[in-house]
């Protein structure tokens, strides 16, 4: 048995190191405006445990609560994690990347049961909306959008 064979043998029994994501870091300028926004978009909420985000404020966290306005402990909604945003200085946000083809990638993507009343939502609420949600794509509908400073997301209905 090779030294490789060996290691991935000894890998393949060790335990989880790593279990999960907690949080996301999102640049932005205004943490209070930002806030209402996510809210407003995405019915973000803090955690109960922290006070309200204030004007002026360097950050805040976001998490998305069911339909009881309680915060997840299991099931599809774990694999979301919470939003921690943080104050960056007057160049703001610009999470995301461009690919091999020249291609802007969101560096996150959301999941909702509901991704045309959330599309419909964010065109009334004037959100920059990158694409359109496709025809049948053989994974799910999904389109990309911008927050206010123009870090770019992606929203997928599984």
């Amino acid at each position: 048995m090779s030294q490789n064979q060996a290691e991935d043998i000894q890998l393949e029994s060790k335990l989880e190191d790593i279990t999960g994501i907690t949080c996301i870091y999102v640049p932005v300028q205004d943490v209070y405006e930002s806030v209402q926004w996510y809210r407003k978009n995405l019915g973000c909420r803090q955690p109960s445990r922290f006070e309200p985000v204030q004007p002026g404020a360097g950050i805040a966290i976001l998490r998305f609560p069911d339909e009881q306005d309680k915060l997840p402990g299991a099931g599809l909604r774990t694999t979301v994690p919470a939003m921690f945003l943080i104050q960056s200085g007057s160049e703001g946000g610009r999470l995301g990347f461009t690919n091999n083809n020249g291609d802007r990638v969101p560096v996150g993507c959301f999941i909702t049961p509901r991704i045309q009343l959330l599309f419909d939502r964010f065109k009334e609420n004037g959100v920059r909306i990158a694409s359109d949600i496709p025809e049948g794509r053989e994974c799910g509908p999904n389109f990309q959008f911008y927050d206010p400073d123009g870090n770019l997301w992606e929203v997928w209905q599984p």
